[in-house]
């Protein structure tokens, strides 16, 4: 099931964390990925552990020039992206508002939401001209529900779950598909971000009182990326041990 044989896959932030859970998810399926990240080293070296065919890319993702002459190398290159999981993401400094710069803003924004819709303007006229794809964006609870003192990426979330819904609808009649997939609190790297009391914030929060593993993320972004997801589009699945359930 979820056989993805034949794929290519292009997923963002993919050196550590969720990231590399999810490409080596789709790897197992079958796919071949593009490991991209804006440290080339660590984006070969994550190549390297996954196997399975898999290569890598050094890409700022917030160029939206740079992001479309990478993605039209990748097509010429590979023939078609069939799959784009858009991971990469940035916290932003842990402060109430007031403590927050212009800087600090555009910094998380440019990250988790602009980038998103370069790769995203940049795949989607390819998957047009084929008539299939499969764009999966890793969103955040706290796109939902908005984490204090995390007001920069707490708001870049929510857009990028209201860029995915709105996207879907205009494609939803061309063989592609669009969704976003919102964690609670994974463990990873980017906790290193946060404060112990924001973290406890949330695991209080999780009815499974836990936080979540990178391949709980990578299982719901496999069927997502999937052909098995076919009539499933602008929707925004939870991760998050009953956290939200709406």
């Amino acid at each position: 099931m979820f056989e993805l044989s034949g794929k290519f896959a292009v997923v963002t932030g993919a050196a550590t964390g969720i990231g590399e859970a999810i490409a080596n998810r789709l790897a197992e399926a079958g796919a071949k990925v593009c490991i991209v990240d804006i440290d080339a080293a660590e984006a070969t070296a994550a190549a390297g552990r996954i196997g399975r065919g898999s290569v890598s890319l050094g890409l700022d993702i917030t160029d939206g020039e740079a992001v479309k002459r990478a993605i039209d190398g990748l097509v010429v290159e590979h023939n078609a992206i069939d799959i784009l999981v858009n991971n990469a993401g940035l916290a932003g400094k842990a402060a109430p508002i007031w403590e927050q710069t212009d800087a600090d803003w555009h910094k998380v924004m440019a990250v988790n939401l602009h980038g998103p819709f370069y790769l995203c303007r940049a795949v989607i006229p390819h998957m047009r001209s084929r008539g299939y794809g499969r764009i999966v964006n890793i969103a955040s609870v706290a796109g939902k529900e908005g984490n204090p003192n995390m007001t920069a990426y707490s708001a870049s979330k929510a857009a990028l779950i209201g860029l995915t819904k709105s996207m879907a609808k205009e494609v939803a009649g061309e063989g592609i598909c669009i969704n976003a997939v919102s964690p609670a609190v994974i463990r990873t790297k980017i906790l290193d971000q946060l404060t112990p009391e924001q973290i406890d914030y949330m695991v209080k929060r999780i009815p499974m009182n836990r936080t979540g593993r990178p391949e709980e993320v990578g299982a719901v972004v496999h069927f997502l990326a999937s052909q098995d997801c076919s009539f499933v589009t602008g929707q925004c699945y939870d991760v998050s041990g009953g956290r939200s359930t709406y």
